[in-house]
């Protein structure tokens, strides 16, 4: 079993920036898929970005520039680093992880950017 706790969200004014992490606990295959994904309300949750076990990166298009995806190996965590950001990145973001075909999803953690 894996187990993601993100931490980190918040309210922050437009322009601002915010720093996401989630640690991961459990059995967690040489080979995955890691990610962050987001849901604002009434809208299908989306990709932010993703990251190979390999080291390969995948951003949406509306964040490219502005968020970056990192991790601390040692430490079982994943960072998403949100810099300019814009009340349309105001969601729930989740942590993901993906292993041998098999999705296993954080609590959650809501990013509001509001003056």
């Amino acid at each position: 079993q894996v187990q993601l706790v993100e931490s980190g969200g918040g309210l922050v004014q437009p322009g601002g920036s915010l720093r996401l992490s989630c640690a991961a606990s459990g059995s967690i295959f040489r080979i995955y898929r890691m990610g962050w994904y987001r849901q604002a309300p009434e809208n299908e949750r989306e990709l932010v970005v993703s990251i190979t076990s390999g080291g390969t990166t995948n951003y949406a298009a509306s964040v490219k520039g502005r968020f970056t995806i990192s991790r601390d190996n040692a430490k079982n965590t994943l960072y998403l680093q949100m810099n300019s950001l814009k009340p349309e990145d105001t969601a729930v973001y989740y942590c993901n992880l993906r292993q041998a075909m098999k999705d296993y999803w954080g609590q959650g953690t809501q990013v509001t950017v509001s003056s």
